[in-house]
């Protein structure tokens, strides 16, 4: 009986990777160019409404920084037909949870009710986008949340890393840019300047609606036509975008941050963004070298060699550029250099020799589980539904994404290590303690 019980959950992972993937949807577009995409699942009375801008820090004048970050807060104000500071306590009055985040490419504005909330999900996000209330009050108050957030960000340890490597890889890209922004350029901006950003970003032809949970999906499409038919299109959103050069020889570069006790070398390259197959292929790479305790990196430098603390590999996904990077933190008098040879010697078994077949499978099966987990959620599944279709432009890889990964080879894997991963191609950053 007890070996049946161990196998179950085993049974249980295949069955639900078999069975359990297909997210059935469905797209249609309202007048003003609002995209809605709805998924029916009603096996528990919860549905996620949600709404994702194509909007980020990478977006806006760059003397003025961190627009899209500062509305993320801002248009939790209130709206003409909701009481400032009234949004964040009808939510979880009606038995709601929220939250919201922006990146680099855009932001995302999520609620959970029970299904009998849907319509005050629908209403609320309608309230955001047709009557956000947009004075220097809520500028004002929101531009001090914003300061304490990245005072408390900045003042962790090793809360500098993601600017330090962007203003390391990045020099005519808007990635250059800290997401959060300068606080300079918040002090320095006009209530005009917030209204003129906000009219040219936040139009409905310029976003994505999700509504995934227990729904019906004929009564949904009136509900939605009811809550955003009125709101007007915006303006259409052109970006051109600067090209970075390819990075062709080494960089050697030197960061200070009083936070932190121990120094990190970031071993970084600037590679193609999340929707290149050659991305996909660098997730495989960084995972092999860095995810988990048997992972090549981890084993060697930290349980073998006693050289680091910790080391670990980011394949950080955007839309225009991907940021993949080492970081190793070295134990006692191990000095950076020493951290790089060793790291080198397993980049290059990677450019020279086929993986295992046996890791090769490891990998296929963490992606088969982190595949199964991110949509095992009906949130996970709206965020999901407005990633692939926003950035990927593509929403059906919420079921044929892992076909993708399925279809990487050993060979793909050694040849896009031999594309992206040479010493002249990479940036070595010495993250020191210091001001």
């Amino acid at each position: 009986m007890k070996k049946i019980l161990l196998l179950f959950p085993v049974f249980l992972l295949i069955f639900s990777q078999i069975f359990g993937q297909q997210v059935d949807f469905t797209e249609f577009d309202l007048d003003n160019g609002l995209h809605v995409i709805l998924h029916q699942d009603n096996s528990a009375p919860v549905v996620t409404t949600s709404i994702m801008y194509d909007v980020g820090g990478k977006d806006g004048d760059r003397e003025r920084t961190g627009f899209a970050h500062f509305f993320e807060h801002l248009l939790f104000e209130g709206s003409k037909n909701i009481g400032r500071g009234e949004f964040m306590k009808i939510i979880p009055a009606n038995g709601g949870s929220f939250n919201a985040n922006t990146s680099q490419d855009r932001t995302y504005y999520y609620e959970t009710f029970p299904s009998n909330k849907l319509e005050l999900g629908l209403w609320l996000e309608s309230e955001r986008m047709l009557h956000p209330v947009i004075d220097q009050l809520g500028v004002d108050t929101q531009n001090e949340v914003v300061k304490e957030e990245k005072r408390q960000r900045y003042d962790a340890p090793y809360g500098k890393l993601l600017k330090v490597l962007n203003e390391n890889l990045f020099k005519v890209h808007p990635y250059k840019d800290e997401n959060i922004g300068k606080m300079e350029h918040l002090d320095a901006a006009t209530l005009e300047e917030f209204m003129a950003y906000h009219k040219t970003y936040y139009g409905p032809n310029n976003a994505v609606l999700i509504v995934a949970g227990d729904i019906d999906t004929q009564e949904t499409i009136g509900l939605v036509k009811k809550y955003f038919d009125e709101v007007p299109r915006g303006n259409e959103v052109v970006r051109n975008f600067p090209k970075e050069e390819p990075i062709s020889e080494n960089v050697r570069a030197i960061a200070y941050d009083r936070n932190i006790q121990i120094p990190m070398l970031l071993s970084s390259f600037r590679t193609p963004g999340f929707a290149s197959r050659d991305s996909y292929v660098l997730d495989m790479i960084s995972t092999y070298l860095s995810s988990g305790k048997s992972s090549v990196l981890y084993k060697k430098l930290v349980d073998d060699q006693k050289q680091a603390l910790q080391t670990q590999v980011i394949n950080l996904g955007q839309v225009d550029y991907n940021i993949f990077a080492i970081l190793a933190l070295p134990l006692g008098d191990v000095s950076l250099d020493t951290l790089l040879i060793e790291i080198e010697e397993e980049i290059e078994k990677v450019q020279n020799e086929l993986i295992s077949e046996r890791d090769h499978q490891k990998l296929l099966n963490k992606f088969e589980s982190q595949f199964v987990n991110s949509n095992s959620s009906i949130a996970g599944i709206a965020n999901s539904l407005a990633r692939y279709y926003l950035l990927y432009g593509d929403v059906n890889l919420i079921n044929k994404e892992i076909d993708i990964y399925r279809s990487i080879s050993r060979e793909e894997i050694r040849s896009v290590a031999q594309k992206y991963l040479s010493p002249n191609q990479r940036v070595d950053i010495e993250y020191l303690p210091g001001e």
